[in-house]
């Protein structure tokens, strides 16, 4: 008689059958409430959030792609998935132009500000408040387990890493809506705060896509991590301090277009499939 088959769960036969869509919910689930679990004592008295307690909603939104990521890794595909994730994320050994894209975010955020100050005003003059990447750093290590280390693969099509890559851009600006009307320097954006996650959207899915076409080529989780802190830390850094709202709109608008073009620029080299290779 042959030895009886474990028979799985229902809630981890569930997660099987729809990866993506699994880690999408629990991690919007577990930062939204980590986020409002911080706002919460001000929530309650029907005050306006203080600046710094906004600002300590983002690391606490952190615990939802990392968590998720590590946890529907070891459930959907066990400890040989965990292992593989964890030699994606100490994968360093690459070529030198892989490493060189990390000067993309502030070369870009840098010549956005400097013509928008020679031709619109001295307002936009960047900043140099160094300390910023320090933001960076919790963002892109933590952040990233989730996105590339689990989401991005199983959401990648063997003919197609472009439009799952813009997916997944959508829902990466969509997942900082609980702390969009504190990023940036103009917070709160008052009546512009839909207007700044607009813009802020289009940037950070043209961003997403970079970084999917990076992690395709590479395989590698740490070159993406990288780079989101690159992306993260040049707009703490050099983030004008001086705009109002609309300004701040106006300046994440032309960011997102700028990256949109190097997005294009890939796409017309790699092709749809964000890769020449196989």
């Amino acid at each position: 008689m042959s030895a009886p088959c474990a028979i799985p769960s229902k809630r981890e036969s569930i997660l099987v059958r729809h990866p993506v869509a699994a880690y999408f919910v629990l991690t919007f689930t577990i930062s939204w409430i980590a986020a409002m679990a911080v706002a919460a004592p001000h929530l309650v008295r029907h005050e306006p959030l203080p600046k710094m307690t906004g600002i300590l909603m983002f690391p606490a939104m952190l615990l939802g792609p990392s968590i998720s990521g590590v946890v529907l890794t070891w459930v959907v595909d066990g400890r040989t998935g965990l292992r593989d994730l964890v030699s994606r994320m100490f994968l360093a050994r690459l070529p030198g132009r892989w490493y060189a894209m990390l000067f993309v975010p502030p070369v870009l955020v840098l010549s956005v500000l400097s013509f928008l100050q020679a031709f619109v005003s001295q307002v936009y003059a960047p900043n140099r408040f160094l300390i910023g990447i320090l933001f960076g750093l919790p963002a892109g290590f933590l952040e990233e387990i989730g996105w590339m280390g689990y989401a991005f693969p199983k959401m990648r099509l063997s003919d197609n890493g472009l439009a799952p890559s813009v997916v997944l851009g959508l829902l990466w600006g969509l997942w900082h809506m609980p702390v969009i009307n504190f990023l940036g320097t103009a917070t709160p954006h008052g009546r512009y705060w839909f207007n700044f996650f607009l813009a802020f959207a289009v940037a950070m899915t043209a961003m997403r896509v970079l970084i999917c076409w990076m992690y395709t080529n590479t395989k590698s989780v740490l070159l993406t991590q990288l780079m989101h802190v690159s992306s993260t830390g040049s707009l703490v850094i050099f983030s004008p301090p001086r705009v109002i709202a609309p300004q701040e709109v106006m300046w994440y608008l032309v960011y997102g277009i700028v990256l949109w073009l190097a997005v294009a620029i890939v796409v017309r080299t790699y092709g749809k499939r964000l890769t020449t290779g196989g």
